[in-house]
């Protein structure tokens, strides 16, 4: 049954992709809306979560605003997916240069523009992070942390069509480490987001002042190779059109307190986030179960 599931997803997808493909932007726009608004009326379980998570993190605290972004939150999600999609396609026949406006500090346009000189790049569900891949790469190869779809035959499908330039992704679950190092030997961006949730493998570290199991990975390879770490992202202004922020570089030095020292970083760059998404809580995935604590923490 779950193989007979998969290529009925699959066979939807390439119905979805092919519309994508052939329809003009703002139709596409107007499609990922009415499905954003169909995933809202009938996947009561993750509309609840998004509202309850607004809630607790303090965005809103009336229950029928909260409702009211969540409803957004979930037509923006749907409108990074085909807005990816057809980047690639809309970049070739625009000038990605004119489609994108860089908020970034001196130093970290610096760091982009050295080919030498590695960088660690922290980043969110926020915004569109496929685009910012994706522009980020024209300034310098970027390799990517992915966690692969339930669907294989999705999972593959979306890798073929993913935007490549000088974007690679490896999987989180069987990500090399010497592969990542070598990348930052490389000069390139070492993209990471820092909000999935690590489960049993993480720290925990308050986010929105509630307790989230966040993986070391990022920290841990600071320490290690010293490569500047910069937290960044990209939010939508008009339809196609993008601002790139970031802040940093940040440089953590070691103590000799190895946790103390990962969870200093974590803590920082949880705290970059939390005033990202501050900013524009209409285009943060709201929606994910970011403060699902481990198992080993419900037991104590």
């Amino acid at each position: 049954m779950k193989r007979v599931r998969h290529l009925l997803e699959y066979a939807l997808l390439r119905v979805v992709l092919f519309f994508v493909d052939v329809l003009p932007l703002s139709i596409c726009i107007g499609i990922a809306h009415t499905i954003g608004d169909f995933v809202w009326l009938f996947w009561p379980g993750r509309r609840r979560i998004a509202i309850d998570n607004i809630v607790a993190a303090g965005i809103e605290t009336d229950g029928k605003r909260a409702s009211r972004l969540a409803r957004t939150v979930f037509r923006q999600f749907v409108r990074v997916v085909i807005e990816s999609l057809k980047s690639d396609a809309y970049f070739g026949k625009h000038s990605w240069e004119k489609c994108i406006a860089w908020k970034v500090p001196p130093e970290v346009d610096a760091l982009l523009a050295d080919p030498k000189r590695g960088v660690i790049l922290a980043s969110g569900h926020l915004g569109n992070w496929e685009i910012a891949a994706q522009v980020l790469s024209h300034r310098k190869p970027v390799l990517g942390i992915t966690r692969r779809m339930n669907n294989p035959y999705v999972d593959r499908l979306m890798l073929r069509r993913k935007p490549r330039n000088r974007f690679e992704t490896t999987p989180k679950r069987d990500a090399d480490l010497g592969r990542l190092m070598g990348a930052l030997r490389d000069g390139k961006v070492l993209a990471i987001m820092i909000d999935q949730n690590a489960k049993d493998r993480g720290m925990l570290v308050d986010f929105f002042g509630r307790p989230a199991s966040s993986h070391t990975a990022i920290a841990l390879l600071h320490l290690v190779t010293k490569a500047p770490l910069v937290f960044g992202y990209c939010t939508e202004v008009a339809p196609m059109r993008f601002e790139f922020r970031a802040t940093g570089p940040f440089r953590f030095a070691p103590t000799g307190d190895k946790e103390a020292d990962v969870r200093r970083i974590l803590e920082h760059l949880n705290r970059e986030l939390e005033a990202a998404v501050r900013d524009c809580p209409d285009e943060y995935l709201w929606g994910h179960r970011r403060w699902r604590l481990p198992e080993s923490a419900t037991r104590h």
